[in-house]
């Protein structure tokens, strides 16, 4: 998901019972469902269940809230990171941000994976691809090559796949 997806949850669009997010605020305007792995959904009920024990009365129909009990910003979504990343030592420690991983990285780093998981597996990731498009709520497939561009491990091996492809008799 995008950070402003995320942020933009209401507790309705969180199924945790299915493993289901339904996301309506999109970058394009476009809904769709996300499956969430086990790992995840067991991570958001805990949160979840905090969350309703802290503050039981929420004046906000946001699935994720601040302190404050209100929806958290995409500020202090990205700033938040960054501290947790200064703390784990992911990044190095500054006045501010500081620089090293952003909050969306985790975005591109699943993508990319996903990828390259699909090429070492031997699948035809032409025909995969709209799979990752629509899950990331891509408009345009175009939007999703471009991770083929972006990282270097597949940008080779896509380009192995091709070179094995004209190799073919």
């Amino acid at each position: 998901m995008r950070v402003s997806e995320a942020i933009g949850l209401d507790r309705q669009d969180v199924d945790l019972s299915l493993g289901i997010i339904h996301i309506r605020r999109t970058k394009f305007g476009k809904s769709r469902y996300v499956p969430v792995h086990p790992s995840t959904v067991e991570a958001l009920k805990r949160y979840a269940e905090a969350r309703d024990r802290i503050i039981p009365s929420l004046p906000t129909p946001a699935f994720f809230i601040s302190e404050r009990g209100g929806r958290i910003t995409e500020w202090t979504a990205r700033y938040t990171f960054a501290k947790l990343s200064q703390h784990l030592g992911l990044r190095i420690s500054a006045k501010g941000h500081g620089r090293g991983p952003r909050l969306h990285d985790m975005r591109h780093r699943y993508a990319a994976h996903t990828l390259v998981r699909w090429y070492r597996a031997g699948l035809d990731v032409e025909r995969e691809l709209p799979k990752l498009a629509t899950y990331l709520g891509h408009v345009h497939i175009n939007d999703t090559y471009w991770y083929l561009e972006a990282v270097p491990e597949l940008l080779q091996l896509a380009t192995d796949r091709l070179m094995e492809r004209e190799t073919q008799p």
